[in-house]
């Protein structure tokens, strides 16, 4: 049996690191929507060709694209037994409607999620972080004004999606201040209580 989780957090509380620790502890395999999308849109699949019609308009994939892309992703790990099925969502779902889709998809399969894990920091920490980050790497259009609204935009959508797995008792919340190594700790110990 493998882990199914879902991982949410707002930019800058250390998602992508986390979600690859955690995909190593457990011996599942971490997927970003965004790597998704560039595998889609580097093989020219049919997905990937709607999704850069849509993003090299400078707009959003919509759900129903982003939706078949993660259905495609799951469905090709499933070789043999179902429940063998393990993953570290991260960037999936964005909203509501995507829960449900997600869920959807894991009945079709015939599996369940785990769980979410929802990794906390505070405004103004993560702030600083991106802004040290955007200097390092040289992320001129990282400002903090830009961060601060990405972080209220994030908040607005993903308040909903914790309170749907909140709601099912499937939500549990994680601490993202701290050493990488401490916060790895506490998602280890946090899907412990899931599985319970």
């Amino acid at each position: 049996m493998s882990a199914r989780i879902v991982l949410l957090g707002p930019p800058g509380a250390g998602k992508g690191t986390q979600a690859a620790r955690l995909a190593e502890t457990l011996g599942v395999e971490a997927i970003s929507t965004g790597d998704i999308f560039r595998a889609n849109i580097k093989g020219e699949t049919e997905l990937g060709k709607l999704a850069q019609d849509y993003t090299s308009r400078g707009e959003l994939v919509p759900d129903s694209v982003t939706n078949a892309m993660v259905r495609d992703k799951l469905a090709s790990k499933i070789s043999g037994d179902p429940s063998e099925l393990g993953f570290i969502l991260d960037g999936y779902p964005r909203n509501v409607a995507q829960v449900e889709e997600l869920d959807a998809i894991l009945a079709d399969l015939g599996v369940s999620l785990d769980g979410a894990l929802e990794i906390t920091a505070d405004n103004d920490v993560v702030t600083e972080r991106l802004l040290k980050r955007a200097e390092i790497e040289g992320r001129a259009d990282d400002t903090e004004p830009v961060i601060r609204h990405r972080l209220s935009v994030y908040a607005e959508q993903t308040a909903p999606i914790s309170a749907v797995y909140s709601e099912r008792g499937a939500l549990v919340e994680v601490d993202g201040i701290g050493e990488v190594n401490e916060v790895t700790a506490r998602l280890v110990d946090a899907l412990e209580s899931l599985e319970k």
